[in-house]
């Protein structure tokens, strides 16, 4: 079935989605998206500021136990900030959230849209929160019962079945504060810093985990410092925070484990050294990888003809991926020749491809239902 067919037309949604800001506020996005499901017929309902739309047998998850196949196809329509309004050159659209996310939107709504499930279910469920907390993914997780899941995001229109985890974390160094000319270098947490940075640079070579066939090497890397508030006093504690890139088989919880152990053998016995997950409510993505031979891996490799690699970036998929085969794919890339692309003030799609990964999807599901 075309797009044409559907009532749906996939150039004017993402126009309009580009247009509609969401780098503060997804009320408006989240209008749009409601709107154009029920005037094609397909009433969504709003749960923890997911939308969230089936159809096939029952038309209906909420029972708990979907016909199937069970089928999700999953984006976001938060942005980052700072809006950038929207622009069309010929092919060319250009504008936040151009092709993340409302590139990969446009094109799972319209595969949606035209896709009969049959005996099956096809859920469409969109989350507010991707850019911050993700907890309308965490949130749909616990949720959903699903065969398989195709999370849009910007992957040139590649099949990618893994990516690394993400969290961060604030490591506290405490020692004997006083006054400048009096408290000792074994004392002062500042000097302590210095253990901490060779801490961190020797953490993976010493308990880190190994160097993954897909995804590389983990990274961690030191971001902001923080601590003392007058130059002739020693603070009594000064903080490190950090992002950490993770790789199979390593969690957020026991990384942050391990890295205290690790530091508390580098620093002086004067002081002590703390790591604490920032924000430990938000679901930190863990790294997944997905069996290269599942069969959405192979239906939509078949129908896009991109390659089947690891997507760049940490994301939401990290949360399905436990319980059923998922699939990061989608139309744009996170950077270019020029540099980046996706968060850049020169984001941008090419809307051949919003419409190619509209039926790949589409010949993704037909031989999957």
């Amino acid at each position: 079935m075309t797009a044409a067919a559907t009532g749906f037309d996939i150039e004017a949604f993402h126009a309009k989605a580009v247009q509609t800001p969401s780098h503060e506020a997804v009320d408006d996005m989240r209008e749009l998206l409601v709107e154009t499901l029920t005037n094609a017929g397909h009433l969504p309902r709003v749960d923890d500021g997911n939308v969230v739309v089936s159809r096939g047998a029952g038309d209906s998850i909420d029972d708990g136990d979907p016909a199937s196949p069970h089928i999700v196809l999953n984006t976001h329509i938060d942005t980052v900030a700072p809006h950038i309004p929207y622009e069309r050159d010929g092919d060319t659209v250009r504008g936040r959230g151009a092709c993340d996310a409302k590139g990969p939107l446009a094109a799972l709504l319209a595969a949606f849209l035209r896709t009969d499930p049959g005996e099956g279910t096809l859920t469409l469920a969109i989350t507010p929160d991707e850019e911050t907390t993700q907890l309308g993914a965490a949130a749909l997780a616990d949720r959903l019962s699903a065969d398989g899941f195709i999370v849009g995001e910007p992957t040139d229109l590649d099949v990618c079945i893994a990516a690394r985890g993400q969290c961060e974390a604030e490591i506290t160094v405490s020692g004997a504060g006083g006054h400048a000319a009096s408290v000792s270098a074994d004392d002062n947490p500042v000097f302590g810093l210095k253990h901490v940075l060779a801490g961190l640079a020797s953490y993976d070579d010493a308990v880190g985990p190994d160097r993954h066939e897909l995804l590389g090497d983990p990274k961690l890397t030191p971001t902001i410092v923080a601590g003392g508030d007058t130059p002739n006093r020693v603070p009594d504690q000064c903080r490190l925070t950090v992002d950490r890139r993770s790789v199979p088989p390593e969690t957020s919880e026991a990384f942050a484990s391990s890295l205290t152990t690790h530091l508390a053998e580098q620093v002086p016995d004067e002081q002590t050294v703390a790591v604490d997950l920032i924000d430990p409510e938000t679901p930190f993505p863990d790294p997944f990888v997905t069996d290269s031979d599942a069969a959405i891996v192979d239906a939509l490799q078949t129908a896009s003809g991109g390659d089947v690699r690891a997507f760049g970036a940490a994301t939401e998929a990290s949360h399905f991926a436990p319980t059923a085969p998922t699939v990061v794919f989608g139309p744009g890339v996170l950077a270019d020749d020029e540099g980046a692309v996706a968060h850049a003030d020169r984001e941008y799609v090419r809307l051949a491809d919003v419409r190619a990964a509209a039926d790949a999807v589409t010949a993704a599901l037909d031989a999957l239902y």
